[in-house]
């Protein structure tokens, strides 16, 4: 059968059992033009504006 050859430490142990691993969700913030939630540093996918200039021409 399989042993461990050495106690794990509770050190090791803490850290596999913390929370630290969990994903987080995305953060999301509004684009100013339009209202819409988009991720932030990104054009906005529904009216393709970034940073006050349009990027994409998207329709109307």
């Amino acid at each position: 059968m399989a042993v461990p050859k050495r106690k794990t430490s509770s050190a090791r142990q803490n850290k596999r059992r913390s929370n630290v691993w969990k994903l987080s969700a995305p953060a999301l913030a509004r684009c100013p033009k339009c209202g819409e939630l988009k991720a932030p540093h990104r054009v906005c996918g529904a009216c393709g504006y970034y940073n006050g200039r349009e990027v994409i021409k998207k329709e109307a």
